[in-house]
């Protein structure tokens, strides 16, 4: 079967959008993310939650692409722990770029619109010291690409993006869009995550990139408050669909057919961080109130928000970080310790800290939870 070929005359879609059959899925899209987006409001401290969703959703983008790195081995890396093979550790450090990349964008987007330069910049950090470094990182790319399985050529290839001579033309397009008044946001989305994948503007982490432009997106038009909103899970969960509605796009100008899964996976996501959301903001008070028996330490709270946001550290790190002298922060951890709200996977030894994990937040992170 010859490759599908990126159509130009395609894009825009918005006259051939079937909108009959999207406004039943807009609607309760919408307000799952409005209700999610409300919960992580009402926290005090929103990172308590944004710190272990962030980083389920670098390890989930990242394995559509290929990587086997889970949420822990990203986290006991952190720490200081080695992987066991090389493979595995360039795994880890492309989900480590995602998230460094995140928070490039997230920088420069307060005082920048969205757009190319900010894409370009989160690209360049994304690819930094990774298999993908070099893949010309913040570079548009200059030659043919394809997408294909290992080995392809371009004429084997499933899709073969737009030409590179093409690319300018396209990605102006493709911004003037961005910017456009649209009569729905989340189609709006929905149409430049797959313009984006379409154009493959960059050698590589395309994919990353454009999941990464949800939640920028999301935050860029206020629909949410903070760019922590993560849909890669049910991308993740649903690849063979998820690909086959982005080939069908350019194959059969099937751009509704993209927009309703789009649409579901938005809504999907949202329901299972409000799950997961509300499963970690119990597990806290159920915490705080096991801290409050165990120890009455005025920067008790301080020290709870610490292992929310990183469930896997060093008995050094937790010192530096809290401001502790190392006898008083050992003293304090052993508590928690014996209290089973830590578990230490790595006694210190020599030069080497010990580590602590927070399994209950992990397995919460990891996974299933109840909508």
């Amino acid at each position: 079967m010859p490759p599908v070929h990126y159509q130009a005359d395609s894009f825009p879609p918005d006259d051939r959008l079937d909108w009959a059959a999207l406004v039943p899925l807009i609607g309760p899209a919408s307000i799952a993310v409005a209700r999610y987006d409300g919960l992580l409001e009402a926290v005090p401290n929103p990172d308590v939650l944004a710190a272990p969703l962030g980083a389920r959703e670098a390890v989930l983008s990242s394995r559509i692409e290929g990587t086997q790195a889970t949420t822990r081995q990203v986290l006991e890396f952190q720490a200081g722990q080695a992987p066991p093979s090389p493979e595995l550790r360039e795994d880890v450090v492309e989900v480590l770029n995602y998230r460094a990349a995140m928070r490039e964008a997230q920088d420069l987007l307060k005082g920048l619109p969205l757009c190319l330069k900010v894409i370009r910049r989160a690209h360049r950090v994304l690819l930094q010291g990774a298999r993908g470094k070099g893949s010309a990182p913040g570079e548009l790319r200059r030659v043919a690409n394809w997408i294909g399985s290992p080995g392809s050529t371009i004429d084997t290839a499933s899709f073969v993006p737009i030409e590179a001579g093409k690319l300018t033309d396209g990605l102006g397009r493709w911004e003037k869009y961005l910017h456009a008044e649209a009569r729905d946001r989340l189609v709006q989305l929905a149409v430049l995550h797959a313009e984006f994948e379409a154009l493959h503007p960059f050698l590589d982490g395309n994919g990353r990139l454009g999941r990464m432009l949800v939640p920028l997106y999301l935050w860029q038009m206020g629909i949410i408050n903070q760019p922590n909103f993560y849909i890669s899970a049910f991308f993740e969960a649903n690849r063979a669909v998820y690909y086959e509605r982005l080939l069908g796009v350019s194959r059969d100008d099937d751009w509704t057919g993209w927009c309703l899964f789009f649409l579901e996976a938005v809504q999907a996501q949202a329901e299972d961080s409000i799950a997961r959301a509300r499963a970690i903001l119990d597990l806290y008070d159920k915490t705080k109130r096991r801290v409050a028996s165990l120890t009455q330490v005025r920067y008790a709270l301080d020290v709870l928000d610490f292992i929310f946001e990183n469930p896997i550290f060093t008995s050094a790190d937790f010192s530096t970080r809290q401001g502790l002298p190392v006898y008083s922060a050992r003293r304090l951890l052993n508590t928690f310790r014996d209290g089973e709200i830590l578990h230490l996977t790595r006694p210190a030894s020599g030069r080497h800290p010990a580590i602590f994990e927070f399994t209950e937040l992990l397995e919460i992170t990891e996974g299933d939870v109840d909508s």
